[in-house]
């Protein structure tokens, strides 16, 4: 495979498992050096040794809360103190807890926003003047395509997402001439192991987040992957403020 990524920089939040462990791989593969982060530093330790001896990716990792500022700022830090840029930041960190609205609790619903949205606040402010110091920067965000389509349950978590989404689009105006781009990809039901625990605990459920899926079957997190690499690269280099759904046709146009 082209290295079309070779000598840049990425952090990968959120990437100990599922969605962002395969995005890091696939960022791997096209050669850049990483930066991962996630909450959970047992499995983030064994992530990284994973993308190290499989792709020989050079990897360091930094584990903690990444809606907490200061962890944010360590994590961007990193990247500069250890290769010395920042190119990519995908902001991947996040994780729904799916229930009704009415269902929420105050703790709840805290968590959804500081998981889904502070986490990208964070990260992005504290890698704007390192990729505005270069002169380049690719941010990429996972949103959801749940914002477009008011899927069950996903109330709370569309809140927090759709912020994101604003977000992309006033950064990619406001950065548009330091050549950083800013966008999102916003994937429908994926075949992660949240999705499989759904399926297992609330079958219908999981059949409902299906049956708007015109290609009936969730997205594969290879297939979310995919799409990151390419904005997170310089061919997507006139490719700014947009969403970009990964969605079997759930949301169209």
């Amino acid at each position: 495979m082209d290295q079309k990524l070779k000598n840049n920089v990425a952090i990968v939040t959120g990437a100990a498992r599922g969605i962002g462990l395969a995005i890091a791989e696939r960022l791997a593969r096209d050669g850049a050096k990483l930066v991962v982060a996630d909450m959970d530093g047992a499995e983030l330790d064994k992530a990284a040794k994973h993308l190290g001896k499989e792709f020989g990716a050079e990897v360091v990792s930094h584990a903690g809360d990444l809606s907490s500022e200061s962890v944010a700022k360590a994590t961007i830090d990193l990247a500069v103190d250890r290769f010395g840029r920042l190119d990519v930041l995908v902001n991947n960190a996040g994780g729904g807890i799916i229930k009704a609205f009415a269902e929420h609790t105050p703790e709840t619903l805290r968590t959804t926003i500081d998981r889904n949205l502070w986490t990208v606040l964070w990260c992005s402010w504290h890698a704007i003047p390192k990729m505005r110091a270069n002169s380049y920067g690719r941010i990429v965000n996972l949103g959801a395509d749940s914002v477009r389509n008011g899927l069950w349950d996903h109330a709370a978590y569309n809140a927090a997402k759709g912020g994101v989404h604003g977000l992309t689009t006033g950064m990619a105006r406001e950065f548009a001439r330091d050549g950083i781009t800013v966008n999102t990809v916003a994937p429908c039901a994926v075949n992660t192991p949240q999705m499989v625990a759904i399926t297992k605990r609330d079958p219908a459920l999981a059949a409902k987040f299906v049956s708007v899926i015109p290609m009936g079957r969730p997205a594969e997190m290879e297939e979310v992957a995919s799409m990151v690499s390419y904005l997170a690269s310089a061919e997507a280099s006139f490719v700014t403020g947009q969403v970009i759904s990964v969605n079997g046709g759930s949301t169209m146009l």
